[in-house]
């Protein structure tokens, strides 16, 4: 474990090019680099050296058994990672990468067991930011990177959050700004019959099947996964992006959840605790009693998406005991927002 985590600041990489060498040697010889990306910060580690992909369990808490998402440069890099490359991974490719699309094949033999939690199969993409491609290309390896925060906490959208979670754990933490989407990757499997969306991303299932045709999803997206079976991809077992308090959603119509919410602050008030409510900006007045946390505009899911992960880390510096979030969603966006809202709150969902 490194004695301190060194701190440095890109947001030209052409211009940094020195800094970025450097981030990459330390990748390269199996030293772990945070680094941004356009959905959320990645802990990245030479993807071919078993030993870095150790140590990017161990610095996050990670169960080993859950699998790691290898980032590439190029789309060429794919085909040393997979044993084949279909194609329909290269149509996906060609309509979104670079990008927060995440694919499955199956692996090769270059990438160790280590690195993709004993499965047989490997998770691959391409990130479309420019610290992160640069990075890549800079280490003249494959990066395997999951999010950079401390295992089950939401993900971190900035390097401070980083910081909070990793600092004196990791090399080094690249800070390229705030991530621009604020949700990982959206994954598919295509080592089956038929393609399967394993966790919604920014990439729709609508925006997928446009370009592909139907695709299935598994059923652990808005539902409880089941006891005893192994992950498939990032984020399907365990309990993901929580807040330090107890965390509970509340589903159904406008109206009776804001009078739900209202009286679930009020009965926590009254036990001696500090309630917490995440609601849209559009509610913020509603809730008498409570911090209270906006994560954007209900007309705006983006927003929402952008903000989600910072909020859910708000609430941890306000000392709360017990937070009750309005179940947002959107339209593209509503099966992701509501995957990671569900997730947070362990699914405990109170319906109005």
């Amino acid at each position: 474990m490194p004695e301190t985590t060194e701190i440095i600041r890109i947001s030209d990489p052409a211009a940094e090019a020195s800094e970025i060498e450097r981030a990459g040697q330390i990748l390269r010889e199996g030293g772990l680099v945070a680094f941004p990306t356009e959905t959320v910060y990645g802990l990245g580690g030479n993807a071919l050296l078993p030993e870095s992909s150790r140590r990017i369990y161990a610095a996050k808490g990670r169960p080993s058994d859950n699998p790691l998402i290898v980032h590439i440069a190029e789309t060429e890099e794919l085909f040393s990672l997979a044993a084949e490359v279909p194609q329909l991974a290269l149509t996906l490719a060609g309509a979104f990468w670079p990008g927060p699309m995440t694919l499955i094949l199956k692996k090769s033999r270059a990438v160790p067991g280590q690195t993709t939690g004993g499965l047989d199969t490997v998770a691959v993409r391409l990130p479309s930011h420019p610290v992160a491609r640069a990075l890549i290309k800079a280490a003249g390896v494959p990066i395997a990177a999951p999010s950079a925060n401390s295992s089950g906490r939401p993900s971190p959208t900035t390097a401070e959050h980083v910081v909070e979670d990793l600092f004196g754990k990791i090399d080094m933490i690249i800070d390229g700004g705030e991530s621009d989407i604020g949700l990982e990757s959206t994954i598919i499997d295509l080592t089956g019959e038929k393609p399967e969306l394993l966790r919604p991303g920014f990439i729709s299932e609508q925006a997928v099947t446009e370009v592909i045709g139907s695709v299935e999803k598994d059923p652990s997206i808005l539902a409880v996964p089941a006891e005893g079976t192994a992950p498939r991809a990032p984020g399907m077992k365990y309990r993901h992006y929580a807040p330090a308090a107890d965390m509970y959603l509340v589903s159904g119509e406008k109206e009776k959840v804001r009078e739900k919410i209202r009286l679930l602050v009020s009965e926590a008030g009254s036990r001696g605790e500090k309630p917490a409510v995440i609601c849209a900006s559009q509610d913020e007045g509603c809730f008498e009693g409570a911090a209270v946390f906006s994560v954007g505009s209900a007309e705006d899911e983006r927003e929402i998406a952008h903000r989600l992960f910072s909020v859910l880390r708000e609430t941890d510096k306000a000392g709360v005991d017990i937070i009750f979030a309005e179940m947002l969603g959107g339209e593209q966006l509503d099966l992701a927002i509501k995957n990671r809202m569900l997730k947070a709150a362990g699914y405990k969902v109170i319906e109005v």
